[in-house]
């Protein structure tokens, strides 16, 4: 399997409801020892910081054409913890209920996180944010210049995981 490391990132202004923005960074090294990297970036006129550190991670793995070994680093606690503590298995086995047992949100983005690792071996990985990881602070301006993008240019998020022009 191909190795890839990806970073990711979400941002939004007004939290909740305001303007926000992903990135994503992908590394690969070829077999000759080349380095190759591709950047995503997307911005919305109402969200909230959790559905675009979801979509970071979404997009970065929707991008991948086929399975792969990634290393996903997110300043995401919401991400990384949702796997690598088991609440995503809990919510699933709870009706889609958090410990509250209130309904979890962001749902369709997580199943569609959820569809788009189902290919892939992946380790999720905590960074912390806004500490001088160089991809961190790449993937956090490419989510902020997504969020402060001009108004036009910016897509509508339902609060269900689609996108309206």
């Amino acid at each position: 399997m191909t190795r890839v490391t990806a970073y990711t990132d979400g941002a939004a202004r007004g939290n909740p409801d305001g303007p926000g923005g992903y990135g994503a960074v992908l590394i690969y090294v070829d077999s000759k020892g080349s380095v190759h990297e591709r950047e995503f970036s997307g911005g919305y006129k109402q969200t909230t910081n959790n559905r675009m550190e979801l979509m970071g991670a979404i997009i970065a793995l929707e991008s991948l054409k086929k399975p792969c070994m990634v290393d996903l680093h997110s300043d995401s606690s919401y991400v990384i913890k949702a796997f690598n503590e088991g609440w995503l298995e809990n919510w699933q086995r709870n009706g889609w209920k958090n410990s509250k047992k209130e309904p979890v949100k962001n749902k369709a983005l997580w199943f569609r996180l959820l569809e788009a690792a189902k290919p892939h071996r992946i380790n999720w990985i905590w960074v912390k944010g806004h500490a001088g990881d160089e991809y961190n602070e790449r993937c956090d301006a490419l989510a902020t210049s997504a969020a402060d993008a001009p108004e036009a240019d910016l897509l509508s998020d339902d609060g269900e995981g689609d996108l309206r022009v």
